[in-house]
């Protein structure tokens, strides 16, 4: 039996949880406004997501204007974006790439506590000061806060070390998002409350609400683990497998030489290397457990006098490395199964999907248009998603949150009430 919470039940008798979306391909932004306006209809809602395509960069101060005429939430969130994800009036998940595309959901969340955020990147809080730093910098309660949303304009520095630093802050947060579309108009690409913005905006959200991510990277591993044996910075020099030692040219080449004719054809397009991760996570009994994980990174160079690779990643001696193949094959069954277990781990069916997909992949992956929201919609099939695809995408990985690329980052929105005692230790 779940913990008894009276304001809670109290407030459910006032307030169900509820979903709207709306998404629209309307080729001027006065008739998409108009359509999504129409679909979702009256009512006020807690918090409005926003995603609009890059076609529309050049009216984006008069978006919010015109959707608030009609609708009405007490948090807007969005962003300028490659590509947007919605779901239409019939119920219908789909991706709208390279297309003029406005997608809004309305989100009511009895007992959910929202905090919004916006920050310039340009001065981030020392990492070796205190953490309480950064949570004052962000203007966040830690104690209410359980996920993170965050959305980052293209044109931000800093944005590792911002990263590094959400996790500082909250380390047991889970926060997801991704970098806007870069544009060519004077103002920013980001959305939020009534303004158009730059820098980062985001949400915190905590109360009896959370989102369950599901981080996919769409690869699948070839050849054996290596160990790393020399490095310097983000340059491989050497590696070793069952005692014996070779350049990671001369590894490859093995690796290789074992694939089939179509991986190998794959491979020149599509090689990457994944660095292994570990971390100490929760697990179903309550105690830590070690994980690990592969995080995919590119390869942007190779020396022919040594038969060193250079890697988009700082790495060092003693980690393990994996080559590693994109394909679709491969990405859909590793995000079919990572979508399973964060249901799994919802315990009850998701409320919304929030996705935050890189350009690279779509139709450009799969050959056919909606390739992640059917995967999705395979696994939870009556899932209201929305989102976007991102020039980066942020998700956690072995207990830690990274900037990736090719990668589809999902957050299960779930309705999850604390008990008592997780609220107020002393009771």
């Amino acid at each position: 039996m779940g913990p008894f919470q009276p304001f809670n039940w109290f407030r459910s008798r006032q307030a169900q949880a509820r979903c709207r979306t709306a998404l629209s391909s309307q080729t001027s932004l006065d008739a998409a406004v108009q359509e999504v306006s129409a679909v979702l209809g009256k009512g006020s809602a807690d918090l409005a997501l926003v995603f609009v395509s890059s076609h529309f960069a050049s009216d984006l101060p008069r978006l919010l204007p015109l959707l608030q005429a009609t609708l009405h939430a007490e948090h807007w969130l969005g962003c300028i974006v490659g590509g947007v994800v919605g779901t239409d009036r019939n119920g219908e998940a789909h991706e709208l790439e390279q297309t003029p595309a406005l997608s809004v959901t309305l989100l009511n969340l009895p007992g959910a506590v929202l905090q919004p955020f916006a920050v310039d990147t340009n001065q981030l809080p020392d990492l070796d000061g205190s953490n309480e730093q950064w949570q004052q910098w962000l203007g966040l309660d830690p104690s209410q806060l359980r996920s993170l949303v965050v959305l980052i304009d293209p044109t931000s520095s800093g944005i590792t070390d911002l990263i590094s630093g959400l996790d500082y802050a909250f380390p047991s947060a889970p926060c997801l998002g991704g970098i806007a579309a870069p544009h060519a108009a004077p103002h920013g690409s980001l959305l939020q409350g009534q303004n158009v913005a730059s820098g980062v905006v985001g949400l915190a959200i905590g109360g009896d609400w959370t989102l369950e991510p599901a981080v996919a990277q769409g690869c699948k591993p070839i050849g054996p683990v290596f160990a790393i044996e020399q490095a310097e910075r983000n340059v491989l020099l050497e590696l070793s497998h069952d005692q014996k030692r070779n350049t990671p040219v001369e590894c490859l080449q093995r690796v290789l030489a074992e694939l089939n004719e179509d991986e190998r054809e794959a491979v020149k397009d599509s090689l990457f290397l994944g660095v292994e991760r570990q971390a100490l996570l929760m697990g179903p009994s309550g105690t830590p457990e070690p994980r690990s994980a592969f995080l995919v990174r590119n390869l942007i160079g190779v020396d022919p006098r040594n038969g060193a690779v250079a890697v988009a990643e700082r790495i060092r001696v003693g980690q393990n490395v994996q080559f590693q193949l994109r394909e679709a094959d491969a990405s859909r069954q590793e995000a079919r199964q990572l979508l399973c277990d964060a249901r799994d781990r919802c315990g009850e069916e998701p409320h919304f999907g929030l996705l935050f997909a890189c350009l690279g992949r779509g139709e450009g992956l799969y050959g056919c248009p909606d390739g992640d929201v059917a995967i999705a919609r395979s696994v939870i099939p009556d899932l209201p998603i929305a989102g976007a695809f991102c020039n980066g995408e942020v998700g956690p990985l072995a207990g830690s949150t990274h900037l990736h690329g090719y990668t589809a980052c999902w957050g299960l929105l779930r309705h999850a009430p604390l008990a008592i005692s997780e609220v107020d230790p002393n009771a």
